[in-house]
């Protein structure tokens, strides 16, 4: 067992039913709470948390998804037919409109407001988008814009300051669901971009100041994580079963690691379901350079209460090799956070509270 230590407990800032859980997200180096609400948004610096910054929301959260900036300066809400930057006074600095992401709507919408409850756009399907690690341009995966060349989904690279869009390249995907995970040099992102059963297509983005190059690698992976120094990446097979340490921007895997092989089923589990139903979480990432954490919650919460908690993971990054289970004071839910300076963030079931964890020292 690897003992954890608790370094701090933060309330969620909304209440439980009026938003969605609380997440914990790197930003500018410093670890921000986030959570969403149908009208606002909420960050709070965790190494300031008598501070929250409050962004008015242009529509409710079911319709879409949001970015923020380092330094929390601006909110970037990537909705149904639009990207809106917006400022925590509520004014919008820029926006770029795009088709919209309900599959059998054609309109080019001019607002929110004339599909809000309307058809089956509440279940629409969604992009995303996310500021660079130095908050100079936006990456952002949209339906086509108005000024573009087919109907093909698009990933854009924008100036941060005004929405002027500096590259484009189409993805050949056809998502249902999409998310980026930023690089440590703002002119490479990773996306992996959900397609249901028919997989996940991973895409691999540089751009040189001029042109946006996309790299495939493959379908058959989501991307967890890029690592602190940004030369390495995690990622997890479509069903879960198979961890994997890449080069960033690489599609072979230069380690893997079987959740069957690395976890131990739960006590009293038997038989062949037993090993078959492990499955590592969606959510993971890196410690440190050199160390992961992953968790088994996803696939064993009918277990979790039961048996004290979730499960979570330590393992070495290169070769990937387990190093022990992490034992924490009292039961936590759901997968872990890292936040890639040795820190890692977990949510109470009933998301109200967020904990923040650090490797305790070894005794004697």
């Amino acid at each position: 067992m690897i003992e954890a230590r608790p370094v701090a407990a933060l309330d969620a800032p909304l209440p439980p039913g009026d938003a969605a859980d609380p997440a914990v997200v790197v930003l500018g180096g410093r670890p921000v709470l986030v959570q969403r609400g149908d009208t606002e948004l909420v960050a709070v610096d965790l190494r300031q948390p008598d501070r929250a910054v409050r962004f008015p929301a242009p529509w409710p959260r079911r319709y879409g998804t949001v970015a923020l900036a380092p330094g929390l300066g601006l909110a970037l809400f990537a909705g149904v037919h639009a990207l809106r930057a917006v400022d925590p006074a509520g004014a919008t600095r820029w926006e770029v409109r795009h088709a919209c992401w309900e599959d059998g709507c054609p309109d080019l919408h001019e607002e929110a407001a004339q599909y809000l409850g309307a058809g089956s756009h509440p279940y629409a399907s969604k992009g995303s988008a996310v500021f660079s690690a130095d908050g100079s341009v936006v990456w952002a995966h949209v339906r086509p814009t108005a000024d573009a060349d087919d109907d093909e989904e698009e990933w854009l690279v924008l100036d941060a300051a005004d929405g002027r869009v500096l590259a484009r390249a189409q993805t050949g995907t056809i998502a249902a669901g999409s998310e980026h995970v930023p690089h440590p040099d703002p002119r490479q992102m990773g996306l992996s971009v959900g397609e249901g059963q028919d997989g996940v297509p991973l895409r691999w983005g540089r751009w040189d100041g001029d042109t946006l190059t996309v790299g495939n690698l493959g379908r058959e992976r989501v991307l967890l994580a890029v690592s602190p120094s940004g030369e390495r990446m995690l990622t997890v097979t479509h069903y879960q079963e198979t961890l994997a340490v890449h080069r960033a921007g690489e599609q072979e895997a230069r380690s893997e690691l079987d959740a069957t092989d690395a976890v131990p089923s739960r006590p009293g589990d038997t038989g062949p379901a037993a090993a078959t139903d492990l499955r590592w979480d969606y959510y993971g990432g890196f410690l440190d350079e050199e160390t992961v954490i992953a968790g088994t919650s996803e696939s064993e919460q009918k277990d979790d209460e039961e048996y004290g908690g979730a499960r979570h993971w330590l393992l070495a990054a290169e070769p990937l090799r387990p190093a022990g289970r992490v034992a924490y004071p009292f039961p936590v839910s759901g997968p872990p956070h890292p936040l890639g300076d040795g820190t890692w963030a977990t949510v109470t079931g009933q998301a109200r509270t967020v904990h923040l964890w650090e490797r305790a020292p070894e005794r004697g």
